[in-house]
C-alpha cells in the first residue's frame, strides 16, 4: 500500500506543480478535471446512501461555476449562474418527486450542496491563483496543509492519547491537532522565507514575507482539518470508506482534496483583506 502511495505521489506531483507553474487555461483545466471528479464521487456516496442528487447539475454546475471564475478573472457571472442553477435544481427535483420520488426535497438540499462546495467554494482555488503573486500563494497555502496534514499524522501517531472527533474520524487526536498547527505554521513561514528569497524581483516590494507565511499557516493549519472531517461525516453517513479508487493508495479524488477546499477559500480571503489592511 505505501509503496503504491508513494507511486501515485511521484507520478502526479511533477504534473500538477508544472499545471500550477503553467497557470491559465492548463491550471483552469486540471482544477475543473480534479472538482469535476470529486464532484462524481459526491453524488456516487449519496446513493449509496440511498439519496438521489441531480449528477449532472452537480458536476456540469461545478464545471461553469469554475470556468465562470476564470475567465471573468472575478466574480460577475458566477452570482447569476448559481442562481439558475439553485432554480434548475428545484425544477429537476419537483418533477423528480411528481414522478414519485418521496425524498425529492433532500436530494434537492444535496443538489445545491455538491454545487455549493465543489463549484462555488471550490473555484476559489482558481480565484487564488488569479491573484497578484498568485502563483506563489497556491505554492505556499498548498504545501501548508499537507505539512499540517502529516505533522498531525505524525504526533498523533507518536503521542495521540486524547480523541479530537472520535464519531467522525476515532484515530485523530488533540495531540495530534496541535502537532500539525505547530508544523503547519512553522512550514508556512520557512515556505514563505524560501519563496520571498528566490522569487522576489529585485528591488521591488513582495506581498509573500515569512511572518505572512507564519500567519496564513495559523490560518489553514487550524481550520482546514474541518474540511476532513466534514467529507468523514458524509463518508460515515453513507457507510463507505473512501469517496473513491480512483487514485491507489489515496482514495478518490474528493479524499485528496478536502481540506485544499478549504484552503483556497481561506486563503484567498486571508489574503485579500487581512494582508490587505495589516502590514507585517
Amino acid at each position: 500500500m505505501l509503496a503504491k502511495r508513494a507511486l501515485v505521489v511521484i507520478i502526479l506531483l511533477p504534473i500538477g506543480l508544472a499545471l500550477i507553474w503553467l497557470g491559465g487555461w492548463a491550471y483552469a483545466l486540471m482544477i475543473a478535471l480534479i472538482l469535476g471528479l470529486a464532484a462524481w464521487e459526491f453524488v456516487q456516496m449519496f446513493r449509496i446512501g440511498g439519496l438521489q442528487p441531480a449528477a449532472v447539475l452537480i458536476i456540469a454546475g461545478t464545471l461553469a461555476l469554475v470556468f465562470a471564475r476564470f475567465l471573468d478573472d472575478g466574480f460577475d457571472n458566477s452570482p447569476w449562474i448559481l442562481s439558475l442553477l439553485v432554480l434548475a435544481g428545484m425544477t429537476y427535483h419537483l418533477v423528480a418527486y411528481e414522478r414519485g420520488r418521496d425524498q425529492a426535497g433532500t436530494d434537492f438540499g444535496i443538489t445545491i450542496a455538491g454545487v455549493l462546495y465543489f463549484g462555488w467554494i471550490g473555484a476559489y482555488l482558481i480565484s487564488l491563483r488569479q491573484l497578484p503573486e498568485g502563483l506563489w500563494w497556491v505554492l505556499l497555502a498548498l504545501p501548508i496543509v499537507w505539512l499540517a496534514d502529516s505533522g498531525a499524522y505524525f504526533v498523533g501517531r507518536r503521542w495521540g492519547k486524547h480523541k479530537l472527533s472520535p464519531r467522525l474520524s476515532p484515530k485523530k487526536t488533540w495531540e495530534g491537532y496541535f502537532g500539525g498547527v505547530v508544523v503547519g505554521v512553522i512550514g508556512g513561514g520557512v515556505l514563505a522565507a524560501l519563496i520571498a528569497m528566490f522569487a522576489a524581483p529585485a528591488g521591488e516590494a513582495f506581498a509573500i514575507t515569512p511572518m505572512r507565511g507564519l500567519v496564513l499557516g495559523l490560518v489553514l493549519s487550524t481550520i482546514t482539518t474541518l474540511g476532513d472531517l466534514g467529507e468523514s461525516m458524509i463518508k460515515r453517513q453513507v457507510g463507505v470508506k473512501d469517496s473513491g479508487n480512483l487514485l491507489p493508495g489515496h482514495g478518490g479524488a474528493f479524499d485528496r482534496i478536502d481540506s485544499w477546499l478549504w484552503a483556497g477559500v481561506l486563503a484567498y480571503y486571508v489574503i485579500v483583506y487581512l494582508f490587505r489592511y495589516i502590514q507585517f
